[in-house]
């Protein structure tokens, strides 16, 4: 199949293009590029074009057989720096892109949700596909509305795909410091503290970058009947973890290395704990957090990780889409500026 994806060049795109390809299917990519220096290893080349989602039509998806979304301000921290920009890239121009697919002819839609959606969930149950959502940041509310507005374009011959992701880790060319284990692990290798932003309490659901774009290989090569207009959580459900669960196996696999809170931890209202089994119909999960674990103090130790870097713009989406700001690059809207 030929396969728009769109952020292609971010953190789960550059590790699932080059799955796709191996699989037979033809990769074309589109993203900002804000990254494009800022590489942690050498990422795949894949055809496609520097672009915004916002200003794709269907004349641009003619001849593809799938569209791909993970394109998003894609943390809880952008979020909140910019409601109204988050709100327009990830639900606004995610229901645009999904119009224009289904105008095009595309027939398979397949949109990089999250499990941000369940929010302050349910603790005690592993929250399913049918739970409510309850999301509490604008990340995850922008998430919900597209879900829900893409959901009410399928056709017979337009299937959307939701793939509602447990918050990611493991090491990527693109590799990114904002997200709780990568974070962690990360610090605990650099400074030898394991240095939890919260109180620990919170439960997080986790999967591994390969595993969610296995989950994406998956569910573009389903039944159209197994996937049309549903939702899948991805994860593992023996990943979901309270956040000193993991700290702890990050103090005992960084030898020398101890717990420690960062000054203002507190509690944090997002915790919620998530079912998986749906999605084990689809694909089954490869990683366990202890081993991308391992694999990220591997993959710091080759590159001689410094705290310094782990900080600065080339790990932390945030920084960068500050730096570029700042730069002149991009404008109030995270729009690329006309280069002279």
């Amino acid at each position: 199949m030929k396969v728009l994806v769109t952020g292609h060049d971010g953190y789960i795109g550059t590790v699932l293009t080059p799955l796709l390809a191996r699989a037979g299917h033809e990769p074309a990519g589109l993203d900002l590029s804000l990254f494009a220096n800022h590489a942690f290893a050498e990422p795949p080349e894949v055809p496609g074009r520097e672009g915004d989602i916002r200003d794709v039509g269907a004349e641009d998806l003619d001849g593809f057989d799938a569209v791909i979304h993970l394109a998003a301000l894609s943390n809880d921290p952008l979020g909140d720096l910019a409601p109204e920009v988050t709100h327009a890239v990830n639900h606004h121009a995610s229901v645009k892109l999904a119009k224009a697919a289904r105008e095009a002819g595309v027939p398979r839609f397949l949109h990089s949700s999250t499990c941000s959606v369940y929010g302050a969930g349910d603790t005690d149950t592993p929250l399913d596909e049918r739970a409510p959502f309850n999301p509490v940041t604008p990340y995850g509310e922008s998430k919900v509305l597209a879900e829900h507005d893409i959901a009410a374009l399928a056709t017979p011959g337009f299937s959307p795909v939701f793939l509602r992701n447990a918050t990611a880790y493991g090491v990527s060319p693109r590799m990114r410091g904002d997200i709780v284990v990568n974070n962690l692990v990360a610090y605990a290798y650099a400074t030898g503290e394991v240095r939890m932003q919260s109180d620990g309490t919170p439960w997080r659901p986790l999967a591994h970058v390969e595993d969610i774009a296995r989950a994406f290989l998956a569910a573009l090569e389903a039944p159209t009947d197994q996937v049309h207009n549903e939702a899948f959580n991805v994860g593992r459900d023996e990943d979901n973890h309270q956040i000193r669960d993991i700290a702890r196996m990050i103090e005992a696999a960084v030898a020398g290395s101890k717990v420690t809170f960062a000054p203002g931890a507190s509690p944090d209202k997002r915790s919620y704990r998530v079912d998986f089994s749906k999605s084990r119909g689809l694909f089954t999960p490869q990683w366990t957090v202890e081993r991308g674990i391992e694999e990220m103090l591997a993959a710091y130790a080759a590159h001689g990780l410094t705290l310094d870097q782990f900080l600065s713009p080339r790990f932390q989406r945030l920084a960068r889409l500050r730096e570029l700001v700042e730069a002149g690059e991009l404008d109030a809207e995270l729009r690329r500026r006309v280069r002279a």
